[in-house]
């Protein structure tokens, strides 16, 4: 159906320019104005559903601009040349709309709203400094031979780019949504490089209302078509170097872009010239700035990641070695004790298959949370060890500081109200004196072998074990029904 209204559009402008409607073409301004408000449409329906939205808004507000710009054409037409002002701004308008057209290029996939600005600042700047340098060749039509060429070589390069951009973007895109905003983009520029070329440069001399004017309707009516169409999964699979490559060069594009437009102006413009310089310098400075921040951010938040256990937030068991290995080496330079108390929740089994296992993740959860608020000392590491057991490493502590905490955790834990009723917590004390063994092994060996006298004493209470003490429970409380 798209494809069939893509047709009739040119059927009916066909009919138009065959009827000869107005000298100026009057009608066939209708058209041309009408084919590029389609495509945008068709792009802001796109966005409401798509992930690659705001390319498709960029895209819409191109056709817009370009729109606005055949519109004042048709008040130049219809004025039959009495005014300077419409010329001049319709070609604006023109420039101004490959400028959302380059920031989309050239952006990332997903950037933060201050790195968006500042693209768009570079873009908006770009399409100044084009305007300027083409207007200077507009201005010398009369008197000079060259420039009107210059003016539609201007024009080429600029599609020229767009196309070029657009097809590696297409190329280079590693989702379905983004490749196929890429896909519609590369499609429609390629073809307006070819239409635009043509009429530019062989049948200039045509004014509005020949049938030069289906070629114009073409490209924004292929952009229509691909806009509606609904995307299908490909088989296509990027290089993944290509990817990371234009990810990373496309904020390049708008710096070098004014720089490059800024020399062709510094001649004419010098101010505005040495103004793009300085914006791009100073632009592309303080984006990368902001990246290598975003940058950072992220590499913390994974360090963090990689440190901590997903479900409770506490360390995980491979920070909890990390940190057990440098607390023991820490210790054996300073001559002092370490502590170690391995936690475990009695009947976590029975509690798993009772109530299911969102609620089983929830006890631990709150569980450890109850342990983490009173583990008080900075120097405490709280880690989930596996499963339902917990450690907790006590750095410079003697054997009857740890006795106590550990039975301090022990009521905690008790003192809970969860829906599904008590949980109970045994708790295993391993202390040692690193002068006294090889390595930390043997903390952990003395301290599981006093969580399972804990659990088989009984469950609910605190074991202390050492390698120069034997085995012996302390603060035994009656035993606790399974929870």
């Amino acid at each position: 159906m798209p494809l069939l209204l893509v047709l009739l559009f040119l059927v009916c402008h066909g009919l138009v320019l065959a009827a000869g409607a107005g000298t100026a073409g009057t009608g066939s301004f209708g058209f041309l104005i009408a084919a590029p408000l389609l495509a945008a449409g068709c792009c802001l329906w796109r966005a409401r559903r798509d992930a690659a939205a705001l390319g498709w808004c960029a895209i819409a507000v191109a056709m817009l601009l370009w729109s606005g710009g055949m519109a004042l054409n048709l008040i130049d037409a219809l004025a039959a040349g009495r005014t300077d002002l419409t010329p001049r701004a319709s070609m604006l308008l023109y420039v101004l709309y490959a400028v959302p057209l380059v920031f989309i290029l050239a952006r990332a996939r997903s950037e933060r709203t201050s790195i968006s600005l500042i693209d768009a600042t570079l873009a908006a700047l770009l399409g100044v400094l084009f305007f300027v340098h083409t207007g200077f060749f507009a201005d010398r039509v009369d008197v000079d031979d060259a420039a009107l060429d210059n003016m539609r070589y201007m024009f080429d390069i600029q599609n020229l780019c767009i196309a070029v951009f657009s097809i590696v973007r297409w190329l280079a895109a590693d989702t379905a949504e983004w490749r196929s905003l890429f896909r519609a983009l590369a499609l429609y520029a390629v073809g307006y490089l070819l239409a635009a070329g043509y009429i530019n440069h062989f049948s200039s001399e045509d004014s509005f209302g020949a049938y030069n004017d289906l070629l114009i309707d073409l490209p924004f009516l292929i952009l229509a078509w691909l806009a509606v169409r609904s995307v299908r999964a490909s088989s296509f699979a990027p290089s993944p170097r290509l990817s990371r490559l234009v990810q990373a060069g496309g904020p390049m594009i708008l710096p070098l872009l004014l720089l490059v437009i800024g020399t062709l102006v510094v001649d004419h413009a010098r101010a505005l010239a040495v103004t793009g310089f300085v914006v791009a310098t100073l632009g592309f400075g303080l984006r990368s700035m902001l990246l290598q921040i975003g940058l950072l951010e992220h590499q913390a938040a994974l360090d963090q990641l990689a440190r901590q256990d997903g479900l409770t937030g506490v360390a995980n068991r491979r920070q909890f070695d990390a940190v057990l290995q440098s607390e023991w080496s820490r210790a054996c330079r300073s001559g002092g004790g370490l502590g170690l108390l391995l936690v475990d929740i009695d009947h976590f089994k029975a509690f798993n298959d009772a109530h299911g296992h969102p609620a089983g993740d929830r006890c631990l959860q709150i569980v450890a949370a109850c342990l983490q608020a009173n583990v008080r000392r900075a120097g405490d590491c709280l880690a989930r060890y596996g499963g339902e057991e917990f450690a907790v490493i006590v750095p410079e502590a003697g054997l009857d500081d740890m006795a106590t905490l550990a039975e301090t955790l022990r009521l905690a834990v008790a003192a809970l109200a969860l829906p599904e009723g008590p949980v109970s917590i045994s708790i295993g004390v391993g202390f040692l004196q690193p002068s006294n063994t090889r390595d930390a092994r043997q903390l952990l060996a003395d301290a599981d072998a006093a969580l399972y006298a804990a659990k088989h004493a009984g469950r609910n209470r605190v074991c202390v074990g050492t390698a120069q003490l034997p085995q012996q429970p302390v603060h035994a409380p009656p035993p606790v029904g399974a929870a």
